[in-house]
């Protein structure tokens, strides 16, 4: 009856699409991924790489390969921030717009850097297939729809043959125009359209001189009166312009053809230089995000969940998070250990963040373009805690309700429902230098913390995760132990917790539970915690 049948069906061959079946597949899970597109991206988009982002290719197993891709030391680039002039010819005359926090050695054992998407999608799509996962390029999805116990799909590969596809789950992660969510009927609020702009892919050799090696993530140029920005993060030719253009007075995509481009960059360049435009991409800054990010056995990721002016660099980044946080998810309901309530809190904690990312991007827009109130710049959240310093409240953290999803500071302290700290530890026998984060403790199983006076911890939670059938492991921390500290901060202090206390991290390195010490029974605690932590109720223990 069906020509395939797959766990899961992945729609869209993007960072998305290809994370999640990259993440999916190195925790057992079997993937399709259709994209329409006949290869992974030709041209250097989203080329902000994210701490976070290079934390999950790292645990992921491909830290290194992403790494290598970066062409010099394009943290450089990142330190300089936004800057406006009025023309590139007057760099010296630049103002600082925004200088963000992105990283920090005691925040992260990663940092941002530059690549884009035209690399990194290929190493990606490299990874998944030798990860298990089925990507086909050149295939469409044409119609699905979905019972109680999976989805039928109908692909079509170029050549017009068809194939019906059985999954138990399919995401959709086909891009802002999502025919995925628009099968769902699922509706999106927020903003809408902000600006129609253009993206202009180019070189200009003489622009390297006129720029004197400025380092910058955007420089906005105001000349023509309208700002126009500038960015070659992704560390090569060529350069990105992104001129804005205003349907309302008629103007169309079609209109720029390559001399006028080049005249909008000889403008902002304030210099008759020569340019050679090589491609150019009509897109519209809107926010806009979905009521739902499930429907059944249908989810939504990155852009077909949540819309956003690009200010901020959020997102490739985000919908790249939001495929760790769902696949992790699926491989626990799909392996027996998660239920269809874990499932749900893939949109209790990921929607909450996609509305507050977008309404700061909107902020971010509104500042950079001039029209801030103070309100906006009253709202405006650091860089790092939008990309590492975020809550997640569902279900899945046991933690006082009413925390912020993001606070006006970096709070990374060892809460339930906040990424668990960075710390460096030495790993091995006493005499070994083997160093690591605590961040590459957390992949495929839930993990508990203790010091040596948590032993009680230990052993509860071992006998919790049996009866249950949940991965889970144990790790002490201390001078005597297998993790020993590398540096001089207390692994208790940085995680909030005494000698005796414990503290549960889940398999996407965000914090289930924590204890402060010692608990008169254990065993009854862990029961009610792991269980509440993998979708349980206590009932099922």
């Amino acid at each position: 009856m069906y020509d395939v049948r797959i766990p899961v069906l992945i729609i869209g061959g993007g960072p998305v699409g290809l994370s999640t079946a990259l993440f999916s597949g190195r925790r057992g899970v079997r993937t399709m991924l259709l994209e329409k597109r006949d290869s992974t991206s030709t041209l250097p988009r989203a080329p902000g790489l994210q701490a976070r982002t290079m934390e999950l290719f790292r645990a992921a197993g491909l830290g290194p390969e992403i790494r290598a891709l970066e062409m010099g030391d394009s943290h450089a680039y990142f330190e300089g921030g936004i800057i406006k002039v009025h023309t590139f010819a007057e760099i010296d005359d630049a103002v600082l717009l925004e200088a963000p926090s992105l990283d920090g050695p005691t925040v992260s054992p990663e940092k941002v850097m530059g690549c884009g998407q035209d690399r990194y999608e290929k190493v990606l799509a490299d990874k998944a297939r030798e990860a298990g996962a089925d990507v086909r390029f050149g295939t469409r999805l044409v119609s699905f729809e979905q019972d109680e116990s999976g989805v039928t799909a109908v692909a079509e590969e170029a050549g017009g043959r068809r194939f019906t596809i059985r999954a138990d789950y399919m995401v959709g992660a086909d891009g802002a125009g999502s025919r995925t969510r628009e099968a769902l009927g699922v509706t999106r609020s927020g903003r809408g359209t902000v600006f129609d702009a253009l993206s202009i892919y180019f070189r200009a050799p003489e622009l390297e001189v006129l720029l004197k090696d400025a380092k910058f993530i955007l420089c906005y140029a105001s000349a023509g009166g309208t700002l126009m920005g500038l960015s070659r993060l992704h560390g090569c030719d060529p350069w990105l312009a992104t001129p804005l253009y205003y349907p309302d007075k008629g103007e169309k995509p079609e209109d720029f053809d390559d001399e006028r481009c080049a005249e909008i960059v000889r403008r902002a360049a304030g210099k008759d230089i020569d340019v050679e435009v090589v491609a150019k991409v009509p897109w519209r800054g809107a926010q806009l995000v979905s009521e739902t990010f499930r429907k059944g056995r249908v989810f939504l990721a990155g852009d077909a969940a949540h819309l956003h002016p690009p200010a901020g660099g959020f997102g490739a980044n985000t919908g790249i998070h939001d495929a760790h946080n769902l696949s992790w998810k699926l491989a626990a309901a799909l392996q027996g250990w998660g239920s269809d309530a874990l499932l749900d809190t893939y949109d209790a904690e990921r929607r909450p963040l996609g509305t507050a990312m977008s309404e700061q991007a909107l902020v971010r827009n509104r500042i950079r373009h001039g029209y801030a109130t103070e309100q906006d710049r009253a709202d405006f959240v650091d860089d790092v805690i939008i990309t590492l310093g975020y809550r997640y409240r569902s279900s899945s953290v046991i933690a006082p309700p009413g925390a912020k999803v993001l606070s006006p500071d970096l709070e990374l302290a060892g809460e339930p429902g906040t990424r668990a700290p960075h710390l460096w530890l030495y790993r091995g026998a006493a005499t070994s230098t083997e160093r690591i984060s605590t961040i590459d403790l957390f992949w495929d199983s839930y993990v508990l913390l203790h010091g040596p006076q948590g032993t009680a911890w230990a052993q509860a939670a071992a006998k919790v995760a049996e009866k249950l059938g949940i991965p889970l492991r144990t790790h002490a921390i201390g001078e005597a132990e297998a993790l020993r500290p590398a540096e001089d901060r207390a692994w208790t202090d940085v995680y909030g917790v005494g000698a005796a206390g414990a503290v549960l991290v889940r398999p996407d390195a965000f914090v289930a539970w924590r204890s402060l010490g010692a608990a008169g029974d254990p065993l009854a605690v862990l029961s009610d915690v792991i269980a509440q932590a993998a979708g349980h109720t206590p009932a099922s223990v």
